[in-house]
Order: structure tokens, then sequence, then C-alpha cells
């Protein structure tokens, strides 16, 4: 018998409950918005991008016969994959200089989860920039390295002010004025 097989003498322990989580400890299903699934939808098709150099068309037919696919906003999601790949050189220009190494170093995760925060940024102006930042940390945390939502986080935090000058700087005075 193998030492993980429960014997009538030692019986299993209950499962502990992990509200809102899988078994493996990402988020259900059922509390992500159509968006957050067409973020993460985005985000494996820009991982078969940036790790295999697929073509567009290929991964975007390839990503839409996945399970669950349906639930998610298809309009984003094609906003993302493909505005992501046709804007990767200048999305690079913009992330390059926060970077304590070279793009090539960076994981392919982490990088496609920044290209998604600066798409959004620029692009995605219905999206508030504080709720780009949130999602893409929460990719970078559930599909990226131990601690790549930290470095998406540094990234992206510092891309805001940037690219979404207005709005940040209202959230600081709005910040300011309730201290």
């Amino acid at each position: 018998m193998s030492e993980n097989t429960p014997t009538p003498s030692s019986p299993r322990p209950p499962k502990q409950s992990r509200t809102g989580l899988k078994s493996t400890g990402t988020r259900k299903a059922a509390s992500k918005s159509n968006r957050s699934r067409a973020r993460e939808f985005a985000l494996q098709a820009l991982y078969q991008h940036l790790v295999g150099g697929n073509d567009a068309h290929a991964i975007d037919a390839f990503t839409r016969d996945l399970a669950g696919f349906h639930k998610a906003d298809s309009v984003h999601y094609d906003a993302l994959l493909h505005g992501c790949i046709a804007n990767a050189a200048e999305m690079d220009l913009l992330i390059t200089p926060l970077l304590d190494r070279k793009m090539a170093e960076i994981s392919p995760i982490e990088h496609a989860t920044m290209w998604i925060g600066v798409y959004e940024f620029q692009h995605c102006l219905d999206v508030p920039w504080r709720v780009v930042l949130n999602e893409c940390i929460e990719l970078a945390k559930e599909f990226g390295g131990t601690d790549g939502h930290k470095y998406v986080n540094a990234v992206l935090n510092g891309l805001a002010p940037k690219l979404r000058a207005v709005e940040v700087a209202a959230d600081k005075a709005a910040g300011a004025g309730a201290a």
C-alpha cells in the first residue's frame, strides 16, 4: 500500500474549504468577468506568439476552440490579441526603459501581461487605470512565476502616469485631499 493511501485506521483528513479557488489555487471561473476571461485567453495567445512565433490568425483560431472561450468577451480578446501583436515594437519601447534586464530575459508570461496592460492603458480608456493594473497583476499571479506579479506591477505602475496622466493625477489629487 502506498503511503498516500488511507487505511481504515488512518482516514483521509477532510479537505479544507478554499472558497473562490480551484484545487490548483487559481480563481474559480465563476468569479471572473467576461473581460477577465478575455485577458486570460489573450495572454495564452500572446504567449504562443512570443514563444513559438506563431501567426496571429492561427493562434486566434486555436484559442477560439479552447474550452470556456464562449464565456469570454470576444471583442476585447480580439482587440488585445491583434492590437498587442500589431503594436508590439512600440509597446516594447515604452516598457524597456523600466526594466532592470534585457527584454529577452523577461518571462514570456510577464512580457505578454505587460503588453496587455500597456495596450489597455492606451486603447481601452473605458477601463480605469487601476483596474488595468489589478487585472494584469492577477494574470501574472495566476500564470506567471513566483514574484512575476511584482515585476509587472512595478513596470505598469511606472507607465501609468505617462499613459494615463490625467486619470492618475486625478486619483492622486483625490487621495491627497482625503488624507
